[in-house]
């Protein structure tokens, strides 16, 4: 039982109460903290969490990049299959993506974040960043913000609908559909790129900074002409309010790839969990060789939309850098919000940690994340 005066609600297993404690202490010391926490070992759920006001364990949050992990697992499923060859040319696929200069980038450079295509000359709209199919054709025509492969940044916005756009030249289905037919239905999973409207009554928006958080990070915001400014599109006519984007019906509707997810803590706890090992019966989506490849570092250095050091396996971010209680090939996705979700091959850990609230100093996930996840490794042992 928790030690403090913190309601958590929900089950663990035996050997995992200290992730509960550990939660109830997040939660004490962020007042209004409304959470989700849900961890697979091996297969099977050891942890099903949630905390704070009108928040359930079925509700449906606004996830931003964790959709970025579906993405990327869309892609290993192809490459596996031998669909999609990581080194051959984009523009093989997709030929108007040759203009400006972009006829020699691959789709592994575009995995790595390395292709320079963070954004667009005076920004997107609302309407096309909603929709990957609008985001790709502006793409399309876009002259690089550096000269490929020579550094790595961010592609925040807009990786989804790069790597998506491929998906579809390949397939003639979007990627959402391909994730929808092969890993969501399938496996039963509460994590939508594009939210059916029947389910629109379980999605709580998402809510900003508490006001004192707000001034400080306004008042530390990029240039909007700097490299984090375009990859954030600051640079836009009206630049982006990430609560109103999630919190738009249109965004949740259509499931941009790289920043329009949907779902809980179980859903993409278990996505992860698919991911790695048998689930429910089936097979591991990831074969021995694929799971290598999309967990080899890709990037060495400073991410320059970020800043941020090694941040890069192929496409998914490294996590043993955020967390070194993690092996090496631990790879997922944080969100916006705080969110962090991943999977750690080596300890079978699936685990996944959502969020209502933007959280201060949140990019890369929550920094209540540390704590948890060390603790269930532990746990794990």
């Amino acid at each position: 039982m928790s030690t403090t005066s913190t309601v958590v609600h929900g089950t663990v297993a035996g050997g995992f109460e200290g992730v509960r404690d550990r939660l109830a202490s997040a939660a004490e010391a962020g007042p209004g903290l409304s959470a989700q926490l849900a961890v697979y070992h091996r297969g099977r759920q050891v942890v099903d969490l949630w905390t704070g006001p009108g928040l359930t364990g079925d509700s449906l949050l606004g996830l931003f990049s964790s959709g970025k992990g579906a993405a990327h697992l869309v892609l290993a499923l192809l490459a596996q299959d031998g669909v999609i060859d990581l080194d051959t040319a984009v523009a093989a696929y997709w030929p108007e993506f040759a203009a400006e200069g972009k006829a020699g980038i691959s789709v592994r450079d575009l995995l790595a974040h390395k292709a320079g295509l963070i954004g667009v000359d005076g920004g997107f709209t609302p309407a096309e960043l909603a929709d990957d199919r609008l985001l790709a054709a502006r793409l399309a025509a876009q002259k690089p913000y550096w000269t490929p492969g020579t550094a790595y940044g961010y592609h925040a916005f807009v990786i989804g609908a790069l790597t998506g756009e491929v998906v579809r030249r390949a397939t003639g289905t979007s990627l959402q559909e391909v994730f929808e037919q092969r890993i969501r239905a399938p496996h039963h999973l509460d994590f939508h790129l594009g939210l059916p409207a029947d389910q629109e009554h379980r999605y709580l928006p998402v809510q900003p900074l508490l006001p004192h958080q707000q001034e400080i990070a306004q008042a530390n915001l990029p240039a909007p002409d700097s490299l984090t400014g375009i990859a954030f599109n600051f640079n836009a006519a009206a630049p982006t309010d990430l609560v109103e984007f999630a919190n738009t019906r249109a965004v949740r509707a259509l499931g941009p790839a790289s920043a329009g997810s949907v779902g809980t803590a179980r859903g993409l706890a278990r996505m992860y969990a698919a991911a790695i090992g048998e689930l429910d019966g089936h097979p591991p989506l990831l074969k021995p060789d694929v799971l290598a490849e999309f967990t080899t570092p890709h990037t060495s250095g400073t991410d320059v939309v970020t800043g941020e050091r090694d941040h890069f396996l192929l496409g998914f971010e490294a996590q043993a850098v955020r967390y070194p209680s993690l092996g090496a090939d631990a790879f997922g996705h944080s969100g916006a919000v705080g969110a962090q979700s991943f999977a750690d091959p080596r300890s079978g850990i699936a685990y996944s940690y959502t969020r209502r609230r933007f959280s201060f100093g949140g990019g890369g996930g929550a920094p209540e994340n540390r704590d948890l996840i060390a603790t269930v490794v532990e746990s794990a042992a």
